[in-house]
């Protein structure tokens, strides 16, 4: 057996990490790394098992420039939606890999906890049961795996917690205090579960690891690169000064923008993420919490 993790980023190199408790483990990316176990796209492509780290806004383009199948065994560890055209990441996969080669990986998970060999729980979500218990199999003895045929439920959990991470990251650089976080964060995980059962989601799946459990982690640490995308939103930063200071992606941005185009053609309610999304474009967010409070 062998695994290949695309994607040599600190999620991608967690992973890779993770699973050499078990398995021989391959990594790449699109420029050369100094890591162990460093090789060649071509030579990734050869192996049975691969994790896909792509970001979500790149991966289309990714997989028409690179990516052959060739009868491999898919699990997407990248969490979003296509800012572009509203693309879930399975819509996306589903042109280049068939459904029962796929799954997906949700659940909370800080990358810098991973290498760290820290207790976490994960969770692989597959039409294909067999293939989310292969997975799962893989994984070491300090995570804890759960597999679950949600695909859609661990989709929408994974892209919109994002989003109100950075609604969270906002509410703590204003200083509004535990209770406001508290409130935004719950009403958070209801409008998540609004959204995604309108796309058939489970609601079970908005209580559990891909849902509550992620929310939770994103939307309360400085770790998380949503939350601090608010909190530079905070301080009254651009988007391009958040990113520049970042230097890294922040999904959380492309979903907003996603959603509200969704919100607007569907006629969802989504006030949070909708008020991220204004902050992005420059209103204030004062004013966006005038209006959440008014609303």
């Amino acid at each position: 057996m062998s695994i290949g993790v695309i994607g040599a980023g600190k999620w991608g190199s967690a992973l890779a990490f993770a699973l050499s408790e078990k398995s021989e483990v391959k990594i790449t990316s699109r420029r050369p790394r100094k890591l162990d176990n460093f090789v060649s796209l071509e030579e990734i492509l050869e192996c049975e098992y691969l994790i896909i780290t792509v970001p979500v806004q790149q991966v289309d383009s990714w997989l028409k420039e690179n990516f052959v199948f060739k009868g491999q065994k898919v699990l997407v560890a990248s969490k979003g939606i296509e800012a572009t055209s509203g693309r879930f990441l399975n819509e996306i996969y589903a042109a280049y890999i068939p459904q029962e080669n796929i799954a997906f990986l949700s659940g909370p998970s800080f990358a810098t906890e991973v290498m760290n060999s820290l207790p976490t729980a994960l969770v692989i979500n597959a039409k294909n049961s067999s293939l989310a218990e292969e997975f799962a199999a893989f994984f070491p003895s300090f995570i804890k795996t759960y597999v679950s045929d949600d695909v859609m439920g661990a989709e929408v959990s994974g892209a919109y917690k994002n989003v109100i991470a950075i609604a969270a990251g906002i509410c703590s650089g204003l200083k509004l205090g535990n209770n406001a976080a508290a409130a935004l964060i719950s009403r958070g995980l209801v409008e998540m579960e609004r959204f995604g059962t309108a796309y058939g989601a489970q609601k079970e799946t908005f209580l559990g690891l891909s849902g509550a459990g992620d929310l939770f982690l994103t939307a309360s640490s400085t770790m998380s690169r949503n939350f601090r995308v608010g909190l530079g939103l905070a301080k009254g930063l651009t988007q391009e000064e958040i990113l520049e200071e970042l230097g890294e992606v922040a999904e959380g941005i492309g979903t907003a923008y996603a959603l509200h185009d969704i919100a607007t053609k569907e006629n969802i309610y989504l006030p949070i993420a909708s008020e991220v999304y204004a902050m992005l474009e420059g209103k204030s967010p004062q004013d966006s919490l005038r209006d959440l409070l008014g609303n």
